[in-house]
């Protein structure tokens, strides 16, 4: 029974840091994820969603604070929820700026995420930005010729990455590895495990 609720991600961090809008009671607790009876057969609807935190269904608590969460372990700043100006409107507009902010706090966690890496020099930033324009502007006139490319790239990619992950894990920490990449210690591990095509599982 999969646990629904709207997240975040950026296509270079991936889940390491994939975000969304969390939730805490007056206690300061998270609540735990809320049931819904589906009426067909035995099939629960469970969800995290914040907007379903509003105290009117059943033993469904009521948020009392919304804040930007992050699958990394970040918390962002906490913004209340005025239940006396929200009273009985739709949680999900009522609370829109706060949920709003809470996507702003993350992002800006994932700014910082990005000023913490290693950096790329410019010139090889510019180079692999006119190589997926080149390969664009030739998929236009050739898919096929395009997607030939698209797999050579790759396959250097791959020939590259090894000898380079296999460098890295002698050179440096997890620790450091994960931060230069911007990704949590064990999506690290993965990564170099991948690139340097060896089992992650390895002692």
């Amino acid at each position: 029974m999969a646990d629904e609720r709207e997240t975040w991600t950026t296509e270079e961090f991936g889940t390491s840091h994939e975000g969304w809008i969390g939730v805490l009671l007056p206690d300061g607790t998270v609540p735990a994820p809320a049931f819904f009876d589906t009426g067909s057969g035995p099939n629960v609807h469970k969800t995290s969603h914040w907007s379903v935190y509003d105290g009117r269904r059943g033993r469904i608590p009521r948020a009392a604070v919304l804040r930007g969460t992050c699958s990394c372990g970040w918390t962002g700043p906490e913004h209340a929820l005025d239940w006396n100006a929200i009273g009985e409107q739709d949680l999900e507009d009522a609370a829109a700026d706060e949920a709003d902010a809470c996507y702003d706090d993350w992002d800006g966690h994932t700014t910082a995420v990005e000023a913490a890496t290693i950096p790329v020099p410019e010139s090889v930033t510019h180079l692999l930005e006119q190589l997926q324009a080149e390969i664009g502007k030739l998929g236009d006139d050739s898919p096929l010729a395009a997607l030939r490319a698209v797999r050579q790239m790759e396959a250097a990619a791959h020939a590259t990455g090894s000898w380079l992950a296999r460098s890295a894990q002698h050179t440096t920490t997890p620790a450091q590895a994960a931060t230069a990449l911007g990704l949590t210690e064990s999506a690290a591990r993965r990564e170099l495990a991948r690139l340097g095509r060896w089992s992650p599982y390895r002692p």
